[in-house]
């Protein structure tokens, strides 16, 4: 296990109800608040009129239209409306993509540069306005890290960023806020959970005992709740517990210690920086095919591993075939919760592979991935999910 430094300083305010507590919340920062959500689901379902009435006596500052996969205009827009109106704290109500856009504003409030360049080089991310969030979707893990995705529409590039004051301050996370997910972002964010915990169980670092199996807990609540949300939405324990394996996937308890980068994120960032697809469908379709690519005389072990103790497959003489059969059974699980599992049928074609292999090594560091992985063989990635 190799040296680390966790800070998940978040205060989880987690179950039924906790939206009350958002007045004592917010005022521990401030009068002045940025209110930043999405597309107006919050309004549909009733949650806005909720926070509305509870954010009596503050000054509210709206911030709405984040986009799915935030865009550096948002972040721009944001952060001009933090200047203008002297705000104290942000609060973020929807999903991964309105708190990864409310992370960058608030540090980008701050900074007398660029809001780009914060996503180029986190370092430079040093002060931020506090944030609290209230969840909506279950699946980034957003809520508890200091991480966020951005996509500048310029020059198609789609990155992450984060620094220690991008952490949120508070999370509200309410299960049954999560009953009125359509089915495909059930679906798109349960693949999310997984996809953050395989990231970090497949890495080089040996004996991290105790983050494995604390990734192969989480692994299979995602396994038995998933579907379960899928078909009964508002079955309470279902959402609890995707909930709650969403925020621990990605709060540092499974990667801390564990050294090298992620290997299906950067280039799942390329098909989404491209072409309007959910991330979590991206990594979904990408997983399988990736697993097939760096199964090896060198990997075989973890994947037998993996397939034991997640799937509970019984122990083979042939380690390959075991190790096949964990990853066959990833992606049936994927299936049987309606992801379509090739390129095309989301609408992708191969015209830009070559480009979207090149940057997605050069952004991702995939040379120092579990394998590592060069333009050809993201290429092959690739050309398998087609």
């Amino acid at each position: 296990m190799d040296n680390f430094k966790l800070h998940a300083s978040t205060e989880i305010l987690f179950g039924k109800g906790q939206i009350n507590q958002l007045p004592e919340v917010l005022s521990r920062y401030g009068k002045n608040v940025l209110l930043a959500y999405g597309s107006g689901s919050i309004k549909t379902f009733g949650i806005y009129d909720e926070v509305i009435t509870l954010l009596n006596g503050f000054n509210i500052t709206e911030f709405s239209d984040i986009e799915p996969n935030p865009h550096l205009s948002s972040v721009e827009r944001g952060a001009q409306l933090c200047r203008d109106h002297q705000i104290d704290v942000i609060l973020a109500v929807g999903g991964g993509s309105v708190i990864d856009c409310s992370k960058v504003v608030a540090a980008a409030a701050h900074y007398p540069g660029k809001a780009w360049d914060l996503v180029m080089d986190s370092n430079k991310i040093t002060q931020a306005l506090p944030l609290v969030t209230v969840l909506t979707m279950a699946g980034t893990g957003s809520e508890m890290n200091q991480w966020a995705v951005i996509t500048n529409t310029e020059n198609q590039m789609k990155k992450g960023t984060g620094n220690w004051p991008t952490m949120p301050k508070t999370s509200i996370v309410d299960p049954t806020y999560l009953y009125t997910l359509p089915q495909k972002q059930t679906a798109a964010g349960s693949a999310d959970i997984f996809s953050h915990i395989l990231e970090n169980y497949f890495k080089k670092t040996p004996d991290a005992f105790v983050q494995d199996r604390i990734a192969e807990g989480i692994l299979q609540t995602v396994i038995k709740y998933a579907p379960i949300a899928y078909k009964t939405p508002d079955d309470y324990s279902a959402r609890a517990n995707l909930a709650w394996a969403s925020s621990l996937a990605l709060n540092g308890l499974t990667g801390s210690g564990k050294g090298g980068s992620w290997s299906v994120h950067p280039i799942e960032h390329e098909l989404s920086a491209y072409y309007d697809l959910t991330h979590g469908i991206g990594l979904a379709i990408l997983t399988p095919s990736w697993m097939r690519h760096i199964l090896n005389d060198q990997t075989v072990s973890k994947f037998t591993e993996y397939a034991i103790n997640v799937w509970h497959l019984p122990n083979s003489v042939d380690p390959f075939k075991l190790a096949n059969d964990g990853i066959n059974a990833t992606e049936y699980f994927f299936k049987s919760l309606g992801i379509p599992m090739t390129l095309h049928e989301v609408g992708i074609d191969t015209s830009k592979f070559d480009i979207m292999a090149q940057r997605s090594v050069e952004l991702g560091k995939l040379d120092e991935a579990f394998v590592p992985l060069k333009v050809s063989d993201v290429l092959a990635i690739l050309n398998a999910c087609a």
